[in-house]
């Protein structure tokens, strides 16, 4: 099993609740994968709840077969439209991918 993590620090904007408005959004997005890409095994997006200033506002946790399901999630046309929101969003996006 190939297990992918993935955490996503936003940039700073006018205020708190318009980045909890881009955390939403791109929460919702995410979410929305696992119905249209049929390779996602396991997949959840939680919000941070931290205060610290070094904490990601994202963490997805998500989960595959095989190395060919998660390169077919990577270029699958949904994810990409959320990767251009998240580039749009994200200040560092930093990821993981380990087998077991």
């Amino acid at each position: 099993m190939i297990h992918h993590y993935v955490m996503i620090k936003l940039k700073q904007f006018s205020g708190k609740e318009e980045k909890l408005e881009k955390v939403d959004e791109l929460k919702n997005r995410l979410e929305s994968l696992p119905p249209v890409i049929k390779e996602i095994k396991y997949f959840e997006v939680g919000q941070n709840i931290s205060e610290s200033e070094r904490a990601a506002d994202l963490i997805l946790i998500s989960r595959f077969n095989s190395l060919d399901d998660l390169e077919a999630y990577r270029i699958h046309p949904d994810h990409k439209k959320v990767l251009t929101l998240i580039s749009e969003y994200a200040e560092k996006v930093t990821a993981v991918d380990f087998e077991k």
